[in-house]
């Protein structure tokens, strides 16, 4: 229970983080760093601090989704803004036990559920926030995941972020092409999605990893809006017309595709 937990002695602290196995976010539980020796430094928090002045500091009176959880960092940071609800999705029962303790040992009310975000269609609700912090690249799916998110879940505003690999620089490009025309797939700056086929970082779940050019297409593509870019990897987007949407909006013949999510 939670109340036990946060009377937890440190020497009790450190034998719980030890018994949950390895984690992956760097999570401050009194004075007991969950990953001291994370690879990245003091990860998550560091990245926080370089994007958290975006987010408004009071969420009170709003819900947040926070999809791929891991063991919570965002999902507490979201809650000690006050936001009304927080609801933290991850398919990983190791990260779930991971976050569910350390939202009890700080004293915050979080909700987790096993979910993965393809089937976020389940939960029949819309946020107002919806985290997609570093869970891009480990799907083999991510387009679909997009799509799901903005058509289930999204009320307001998506904060997104993906490891990103290859040019940094955005080529500006022409509505259509010719089949002739093949040279400009050769350029810098042309969205590219790197496909691993085995492992990256001794990662067998990183899958795909956008360049730049890649990241802000496929969100314009799935409906989403870039309304500010405050740190190397992390966008925040609000909902705006599909380019479907948009052909339809003016006149044009369309064929929109049946986003299937298993309903």
């Amino acid at each position: 229970m939670a109340g036990a937990d946060r009377r937890l002695s440190r020497e009790e602290i450190e034998a719980r983080v030890r018994a949950l196995g390895e984690w992956f976010h760097n999570i401050d539980l009194d004075g007991v760093p969950t990953a001291p020796d994370h690879f990245l430094g003091d990860y998550p928090a560091a990245k926080w601090r370089s994007f958290s002045d975006a987010l408004p500091r009071d969420l009170r009176g709003m819900t947040v989704l926070d999809i791929g959880c891991n063991a919570g960092f965002y999902s507490i940071e979201m809650k000690r803004r006050g936001a009304d609800r927080v609801l933290g999705l991850d398919h990983d029962d190791v990260y779930l036990r991971q976050a569910r303790f350390a939202a009890d040992s700080l004293g915050v009310d979080i909700e987790f559920r096993k979910l993965s975000v393809y089937e976020v269609g389940q939960l029949g609700e819309r946020f107002d926030i919806v985290l997609f912090m570093g869970v891009l690249y480990h799907l083999r799916y991510p387009l679909l995941a997009l799509d799901l998110i903005r058509r289930h879940v999204i009320g307001d505003r998506l904060i997104f972020q993906s490891m990103q690999r290859g040019e940094p620089s955005i080529l500006p490009l022409e509505p259509d092409y010719p089949f002739s025309e093949s040279e400009i797939f050769e350029e810098h700056g042309y969205p590219r999605l790197h496909f691993v086929e085995h492992c990256y970082s001794h990662d067998p779940t990183n899958w795909w990893i956008p360049n730049r050019a890649c990241v802000e297409a496929m969100l314009r593509s799935a409906g989403f809006s870039i309304i500010g870019h405050p740190e190397e990897e992390v966008y925040l987007c609000q909902i705006a017309p599909t380019p479907c949407e948009a052909g339809h909006e003016n006149g044009e013949t369309v064929e929109v595709a049946d986003v299937r999510d298993g309903r």
